[in-house]
């Protein structure tokens, strides 16, 4: 049958009484007869008492909360809606306009409540201008390595210094660095020059000028996709004038959108995050050393999980294929000699 139910009607509740009268007249303890009911002993000795008396069985109707508001109040709360709704625009500041106002102290729950019951809905906020989509990558531009670049700065504030860097989006191959206290086009030609000068570039970037182009390089496609943000220095004119003479095409991101740069930005976060001593050098001659130091060991020892836990030396050089291929065929003659292990020898396992 069950439990009774938390509320009952009084009809009930006298054929209850009644039930357990008569198991008492017959001996029964009143807690055993409750408990065949299923019903609590306090609910049943407080019916008794008020059947007793003559009182009624009925439930009463639910009191009003002692604590809650008042009708002057809630008139204040209203008050505090129509006046500053338009200006707080949520019911928490409302509550805390009421008492700093010196309206009505209430909490952030009770404005909530009483604006839903009189049917007051804040204004919401304006909608923001739609994000435009991101400028797609050019059709010429493969995605292999040597074909996009990204470049970008950061600061090491202790060293008061900028540090430019330069790299491979395909192959995460940190290319160059340049440390320096400014932050201008100059400074974009000089770490560029460096970069397209250890990749190997000029000879093809002369060669176009000189009407000759190499065996096998098209004029007509461009050397190089160079991706970054919207700074001044990568917007400036001599910037592109350079790129330009080099046969480099400048892809913008959108602005206020670093994820389009997320390459060189996630470089930097791994950079300072797990060679957090830069941060802490304030010689810029050994920031500048250690930079180079850290971009060795970044680019030749430390695996990449963007490009397959290789090194970004092993993806540029074009041996990644190689090495994630190796592993898959170590991985599955593992498991068969594991196989044959295991068939041969009956052994309990371990933990």
């Amino acid at each position: 049958m069950g439990p009774v139910p938390p509320r009952v009607d009084a009809r009930v509740k006298v054929g209850l009484l009644d039930l357990v009268d008569g198991a008492v007249e017959d001996g029964w303890p009143l807690a055993r007869a409750c408990g065949v009911l299923e019903l609590d002993e306090r609910r049943c000795r407080r019916w008794r008492a008020r059947h007793a008396v003559g009182g009624g069985l009925d439930d009463g109707a639910p009191g009003r909360a002692v604590h809650g508001l008042t009708p002057a109040e809630i008139d204040a709360v209203v008050d505090v809606f129509d006046r500053f709704g338009d200006i707080d625009r949520s019911y928490r500041k409302l509550a805390h306009r009421g008492s700093y106002e010196r309206l009505v102290w209430v909490s952030e729950s009770s404005m909530y409540r009483v604006l839903a019951d009189q049917g007051l809905v804040l204004p919401a906020p304006p909608p923001r201008a739609p994000t435009a989509a991101p400028s797609p990558i050019p059709d010429w531009a493969e995605w292999r390595p040597g074909q996009i670049w990204i470049y970008d700065f950061t600061h090491f504030t202790r060293a008061d210094r900028v540090a430019y860097a330069v790299m491979d989006v395909v192959s995460r191959k940190w290319l160059k660095t340049l440390v320096t206290v400014e932050e201008s086009a100059t400074q974009v030609e000089v770490l560029s020059t460096g970069a397209l000068d250890d990749e190997g570039l000029w000879p093809r970037i002369e060669a176009r000028h000189a009407g000759s182009p190499l065996a096998g390089d098209d004029p007509d496609i461009p050397i190089l996709l160079a991706m970054s943000d919207n700074g001044p220095q990568m917007r400036a004119g001599t910037t592109r004038e350079f790129l330009a003479m080099c046969s480099i095409v400048a892809h913008f991101g959108r602005p206020g959108t670093p994820t389009d740069q997320a390459w060189i930005e996630t470089l930097f976060g791994h950079v300072k995050g797990e060679w957090p001593h830069l941060e802490k050098i304030g010689d810029p001659a050994v920031l500048a050393a250690e930079l180079e130091i850290v971009r060795a060991d970044y680019n030749g020892r430390r695996l990449h999980a963007g490009i397959g836990y290789v090194t970004p030396d092993d993806e540029h050089a074009g041996r990644g294929d190689t090495i994630r291929q190796a592993r898959r065929d170590g991985l599955a003659r593992a498991r068969a000699d594991r196989l044959t292990y295991h068939r041969h020898n009956h052994t309990e396992n371990r933990p």
